[in-house]
């Protein structure tokens, strides 16, 4: 899986004083949801460990667009059906993402995304969060179309992940499943631009952090961020949302990059969120 929008990285693991500096993390590495994962665990017992991966292999049963038996493939084979809990909190979710960033953010685009990748013409018509049908965790897409969750469910399962570690009694823990969730802290963590390298550091205390970048990766002549009216292009070179839920973080990060400073500004407010915005030149606003 290609990395796609990633730039974030963790200059400490963190900076709350000498007693936390001196702990040793109970670490783990690996791959899920096409990203890398790492969890650092402050204070844990293996059993807390356990139980972190067991929710990511089930998160991915849920949510893989690679796993040929994930709901979210049964879901695209057949048009919809019945959901889970997990995947219809994800979807009700997206659709007020969809509609407070005015359509930027559709999980719809997933026929465009494979067209482009196997260099055809892309079905733009079956383009469009309208033509879905979502009511009593029953979902049934319109013709032709299909979703992906990449935008979205890295940053429910980071969610997904802090909970669990939370309920086994942590009060300290990052986890990254492509984005970056903190239970406790501080943590600080380095922002970086693909054209412009580090752009600053950021501190996250329960909180959470996602961020994109269009040319992280292209797809033929264009930017894998894609626009699902076919309209806009993106207009930031980077965008890095803080807010308290990775899930939402990590949609607004996708959705924003192709919004101009306005609707980033109303978009920030309605979420309570912080969002960082690098443009072509390297010039950096905050909003939020």
């Amino acid at each position: 899986m290609m990395n796609r929008r990633r730039f974030i990285t963790v200059i400490a693991a963190a900076c709350a004083g000498p007693t936390l500096a001196r702990a040793t993390p109970l670490r783990w590495q690996g791959r899920a949801m096409g990203a890398e994962v790492s969890l650092d665990l402050y204070g844990a017992r293996p059993e807390a460990l356990a139980s972190a991966r067991a929710t990511i292999d089930r998160m991915e049963r849920i949510f893989s667009l690679y796993d040929p038996h994930s709901e979210l493939s049964r879901i695209n084979v057949s048009g919809g059906g019945a959901l889970s809990p997990e995947m219809a909190e994800v979807l009700d979710l997206s659709a007020k993402i969809n509609a407070a960033t005015g359509g930027r953010f559709d999980p719809t685009v997933q026929p465009v995304f494979a067209a482009l990748l196997a260099g055809e013409d892309p079905p733009w018509h079956t383009v469009g969060w309208d033509k879905v049908s979502l009511s009593d965790k029953i979902l049934e897409l319109g013709t032709g179309q299909a979703l992906t969750l990449n935008g979205i469910a890295q940053g429910y399962v980071t969610d997904r992940v802090r909970t669990v570690l939370a309920a086994h009694g942590l009060t300290r823990a990052l986890v990254a499943i492509g984005e970056h969730a903190a239970l406790g802290g501080p943590f600080r963590l380095g922002l970086a631009d693909p054209e412009h390298g580090q752009i600053g550091t950021r501190t996250l205390t329960d909180g959470a952090i996602a961020t994109s970048s269009p040319g992280a990766m292209r797809l033929g002549q264009g930017f894998h961020i894609l626009s699902p009216k076919n309209t806009d292009v993106p207009l930031w070179s980077t965008v890095s949302v803080e807010a308290s839920s990775a899930a939402v973080a990590d949609a607004l990060s996708t959705a924003l990059c192709l919004a101009p400073l306005k609707t980033v500004r109303d978009v920030a407010r309605t979420f309570a969120a912080r969002v960082t915005l690098v443009d072509a030149a390297g010039d950096v606003v905050t909003v939020g």
